[in-house]
């Protein structure tokens, strides 16, 4: 077994952990059935991570620093509001892909640990990427593209259903799934709803 750095080995475990969640389902995800997939024993794993808390919390890092930093800068972006929401639909369903199992974990060990930090750390993932969607729907609005008269919280809260929505299409449909096709359908449909 080749030995790694400690922040290989800790990309490994909160991988595995997603494509555990993903393919197995929540209740498979056992220090076993992690470490046999990441190829470690099941005290390795303690040696990176203190608890599967700290694991969660790693994870929720990872999207604060990596899904909710390019949202904000496409959100933030000089480009038009068009590009913008297309460009930011598109790279968050990209993101979800490529860390399946994310959304699933997530919501359900915040809701279930009962463990506030979890919580807080969500609700601060969630907040955050429903207000730059709010921030490009209220330019959009500004710009004469989209209806003013929406209510830009509750056009902001149907796009935060997106992610559910995609969890159920990979998971009923994971070998005919088409990413661009899914982008384009959920673009129109913002688009669309928001029409004058």
């Amino acid at each position: 077994m080749e030995r790694q750095t400690t922040e290989i080995r800790q990309e490994q475990i909160k991988k595995a952990v997603l494509d555990i969640i993903f393919t197995d389902g929540l209740d498979q995800l056992s220090t076993r059935n992690l470490a046999r997939r990441v190829g470690i024993t099941e005290g390795a794993i303690f040696r990176h991570f203190k608890s599967k808390r700290d694991i969660m919390l790693g994870i929720m890092q990872d999207v604060k620093t990596g899904l909710i930093g390019e949202l904000r800068q496409i959100a933030l972006g000089a480009d038009g509001s068009e590009k913008r929401l297309s460009d930011f639909l598109c790279r968050h369903v990209k993101y979800l892909i490529e860390n399946k199992g994310i959304t699933i974990l997530l919501f359900s060990e915040a809701a279930h640990m009962n463990d506030k930090e979890l919580k807080e750390n969500l609700h601060e993932i969630l907040s955050e990427q429903k207000s730059l969607i709010s921030k490009i729907i209220r330019d959009g609005m500004t710009e004469g593209l989209w209806n003013k008269k929406l209510a830009v919280d509750d056009i902001a809260t149907i796009y935060m259903g997106i992610p559910i929505t995609l969890n159920i299409e990979l998971i009923l449909n994971e070998d005919r799934f088409d990413m661009h096709g899914f982008c384009k359908r959920m673009f129109f449909l913002m688009q669309r709803m928001m029409s004058k």
